[in-house]
């Protein structure tokens, strides 16, 4: 497979919560063509089995191999969990994962407290525990599964402060706030909940998100092979199994913007 500088890259997630990767890509690198797809049709991925997870990756890249990525992000760890092995097996071009950033929480201090958000199907998984195992020897790690976050940005409903405000606050309580340092943000969807996370939490909690470890590495893999575009254009082309979620991709895009 011939690949050039001026092929897209394409970045997908079980819906929308990958557009806060998108942005951090376009960001780092604003002369890359992107191709944002989104599988809402299929979503939530967390409460989905393995092979049902699979299933749905496999076609997605089969799709953006036929559109000439030169490289695909899986902007889910819920998906990265489920399969990324396979996916860097089966296709010629770099497959870059997401995990819970839970590395740059615990590199905060010694003897730190930290609650990691995520999808029930990611803290569950083993790669998620092959994680921790890493660290949760001299760290004290919580897992808080939070679907809720993941439904208020599917459904569009980010204006409802209050309900957002309630939301948080009980995922906030499962956590030990007495000695909390930070909240890793293991679920691109939770990125868009920062801003308000910001002004409930103490200043003395940080919130951690792997977006830009992701999009730093994929730029490293790019000027590695000589495929980082640096005179394109910019393009942004935003896919969707549900059609009627194409516009609010476009919205959301400009919302994170706004928030980061």
């Amino acid at each position: 497979m011939n690949l050039f500088k001026e092929n897209p890259i394409g970045v997908f997630d079980s819906g929308l919560g990958g557009i806060s990767v998108l942005h951090t890509i376009q960001n780092l690198m604003p002369k890359e063509d992107l191709i944002y797809f989104g599988d809402s049709k299929y979503n939530p991925y967390g409460t989905k089995t393995k092979s049902e997870i699979t299933k749905r990756c496999i076609e997605i890249c089969d799709h953006l191999m036929e559109r000439g990525c030169k490289a695909i992000v899986i902007a889910c760890n819920t998906a990265t969990s489920a399969c990324v092995p396979l996916l860097r097996e089966r296709y010629p071009v770099d497959i870059i994962g997401m995990e819970p950033a839970l590395k740059v929480a615990c590199s905060l201090g010694e003897n730190q407290t930290v609650a990691v958000w995520a999808t029930h199907f990611t803290l569950v998984e083993e790669k998620f525990a092959h994680l921790m195992e890493r660290f949760d020897q001299e760290h004290r790690i919580v897992k808080v599964a939070c679907p809720k976050l993941v439904q208020l940005v599917e459904e569009d409903r980010l204006d409802q402060q209050e309900t957002i405000q309630k939301v948080l606050q009980g995922y906030i309580e499962q956590g030990p706030m007495d000695s909390l340092n930070s909240i890793v943000l293991g679920c691109t969807h939770f990125v868009f909940f920062k801003e308000q996370l910001q002004s409930i939490l103490p200043a003395s909690v940080s919130l951690v998100d792997g977006n830009l470890g992701t999009a730093m590495h994929l730029q490293e893999l790019l000027k590695e092979k000589e495929l980082l575009n640096e005179q394109g254009g910019s393009q942004i082309l935003f896919e969707n199994t549900l059609e009627e979620k194409i516009e609010l991709s476009k919205r959301l895009f400009q919302k994170i913007g706004g928030m980061l």
